[in-house]
Order: structure tokens, then C-alpha cells, then sequence
């Protein structure tokens, strides 16, 4: 049955991952085998994990190539077409249908999946169909899995991440995995060299890790404190995974702006920076280390150790408090 919502379509909007991205809301809210803490859209209203017919593939059709058509009048480029509702997009049972009609119009098909559903072959095949994935892995632990998505009662944590194997030994696109940190919940070392571990085995082009940037569904899933989130950047690094945050904050990260202070908060948004390579920075701006003392002593900088080493990051804390997190 089909529901009833204004909108299947959404931007172009900006996104890091992805460019230039027109959102599909193939889902209506919220309809998923998961009820994460963090999730900004709520609490669950219909847990599942059986596949339904939501809307018809020829009415996404239709709607995206109208969209597609506006865009390239306004001379709006697009880079990829992104299946990301308010809940969990394989739920769809027309997917793979709604990716083949897609295709026609010429741009890259991207999905993002909580992976919650990876262990059906049907599902896996259909998302192999795509040109860009990205697979929710908040954490490799039963107790801790259950207690940040909060799943379906019938779903087994082992299924899934087979599920993922599986589906990344024969993926040919591009893959990319989000991993969602809460403090006290999946932010503590050993959890992460977990998570780590499994995703180094599935070899991703990127690794995300994301923090609650926005209400979440239960108010006390707060972000770590940063030196949790660089600890986890490195864990990551150290097993060769090309890593980046989501942290809310895109501010001028894909140019510099001849702003010292705005470029170094930019680039510390996406990744923390070692001592050495911020004096380097400094050194090519010709701009000194007063610049940095300026930015801890406004709380917008922070200074972390990580096995002897110094690193500098964008004080999340002070984004929230501020209210500068969109």
C-alpha cells in the first residue's frame, strides 16, 4: 500500500561523502528493524523486518527525474541520486527495481544502509546494484549492539556481520562504513579495536565516524568527550583504514580560505592534525603557534595525547553549547 507523504525527493544538498546529492525518502517515517539512542528522527514508530511496497518504482521514477530535470534547468549539477529516508531503505521491497529504472538517467546511484538487513541474500544482491554504499557498524559486541540500535527482537548480531562479509567480498562499487560513537555506550577502547578490526577485514575505500550532532531520540546519547574521538580516529588509522569524521561542522573543509584559524578548525572537523604537521601548517601560512593559543584559549581547539603523541581537534563540546552544529 502506498503512503501518503508530499515529498520522495529531496535537494540537491551538500554532502561530504558524496558531492552533490539528491535525496530519495523511499521509507516513510519512521519504519525501521532498528530504534537507535542517537537517531535524530525519533524514536521507532513501526519496527520491522519484513520488506514491503511503500510507494510504486515508477512513482520514485518519476519524481526523481522531475527533480533531475529542475535541477539541470537551475544549473544544479547532481552528483549522485541517494537513497536515505527516515528509515531504513531496504526495507523497500521494490529497491532494486527503483536502482535499475534509476540508472537511466545518469547518475550514480548511492544507498545508506543501517546493514541491519545484509544477512538476506535478496537484499544484498539488490544493494550490489548500486554505485556507492554506506554500512552502519556501531559495534561488535551482543550487549553493546542491543543497547545503542536497540534491534528488532528476531535480529542476531552474528547474521548481520556475516551478512556484511558476505556482501563486501563481491561488491564491486564504492563501500564506506559509519560507525556512530556515544559517550559510555561504545566509545571505550576495546569496543573500537573491535569494530576496527571487522571493518579493516571488509576493506572499505573510507571509514566514517560520526557523533550525535542533533536531538537524538533518547536525551542522555551525548557525543564522547574528543579524546574518546581521537582515540578512535587512530585505533582506526592504525589498522590502515582511510578515516574521517562526521561531526557536524563542514565549514570551509574542501578549500582553503587564506583564514588561518577557519582552515585549521576545517580540517580538524574531518580529522585531528599531530603537532608537527600543525607547525608545518603554520610555518607554509606564515602564521606561528599564537594562532593555536588563541583557539584553545577560546575553547575551539583542543589538545589530545595519543600514545605519546599531541594532537589538535576542533572542540565539539563547544559547537553544541554554541548551538553551531546544523
Amino acid at each position: 500500500m502506498e503512503s501518503e507523504i508530499e515529498k520522495i525527493t529531496f535537494g540537491p544538498v551538500p554532502s561530504r561523502r558524496l558531492g552533490r546529492s539528491l535525496g530519495i525518502n523511499n521509507i516513510p517515517p519512521k519504519i525501521c528493524p532498528y530504534s537507535c539512542i542517537y537517531c535524530q528522527v525519533g524514536r521507532t514508530l513501526n519496527m520491522q523486518v519484513d520488506r514491503h511496497e511503500f510507494y510504486k518504482p515508477e512513482k520514485i521514477f518519476q519524481d526523481v527525474e522531475e527533480n533531475v530535470h529542475v535541477s539541470k534547468h537551475r544549473g544544479e549539477g547532481i552528483d549522485y541520486l541517494t537513497f536515505v529516508p527516515n528509515g531504513e531503505p531496504t526495507l523497500d521491497i521494490h529497491l532494486g527495481r527503483e536502482i535499475t529504472l534509476l540508472k537511466k538517467l545518469g547518475i550514480k546511484i548511492a544507498v545508506i544502509t543501517n546493514s541491519s538487513l545484509l544477512w538476506r541474500e535478496d537484499i544484498r544482491n539488490e544493494l550490489a546494484m548500486a554505485d556507492w554504499v554506506s554500512l552502519k557498524i556501531d559495534s561488535l559486541s551482543r550487549n553493546v549492539w542491543r543497547r545503542i540500535n536497540r534491534p528488532y527482537g528476531s535480529l542476531r548480531l552474528d547474521q548481520i556481520l556475516n551478512g556484511i562479509s558476505e556482501f563486501t567480498r563481491s561488491f564491486q562499487g564504492e563501500l564506506t562504513t559509519e560507525t556512530m560513537l556515544v559517550q559510555s555506550v561504545n566509545d571505550r577502547e576495546e569496543e573500537i579495536e573491535k569494530i576496527a578490526m571487522f571493518i579493516a577485514k571488509i576493506k572499505p575505500q573510507k571509514s566514517f565516524i560520526a557523533i550525535p550532532t542533533r536531538p537524538p531520540a533518547e536525551r542522555w546519547a551525548k557525543p564522547p568527550e574528543e579524546y574518546f574521538i581521537n582515540m578512535t580516529y587512530q585505533v582506526f588509522r592504525e589498522k590502515s583504514l582511510t578515516t574521517e569524521y562526521l561531526v557536524g561542522y563542514e565549514g570551509n573543509a574542501f578549500a582553503s580560505t587564506g583564514n588561518v584559524e577557519e582552515d585549521l578548525l576545517s580540517i580538524t572537523s574531518v580529522h585531528p592534525m599531530r603537532e608537527e604537521a600543525v607547525r608545518e601548517f603554520l610555518k607554509k601560512a606564515k602564521a606561528d603557534w599564537s594562532v593555536i593559543d588563541n583557539l584553545i584559549h577560546e575553547n575551539k581547539f583542543i589538545e589530545v595525547s595519543h600514545k605519546d603523541k599531541k594532537f589538535y581537534l576542533r572542540k565539539i563540546g563547544e559547537w553544541k553549547r554554541k548551538g553551531r552544529i546544523p
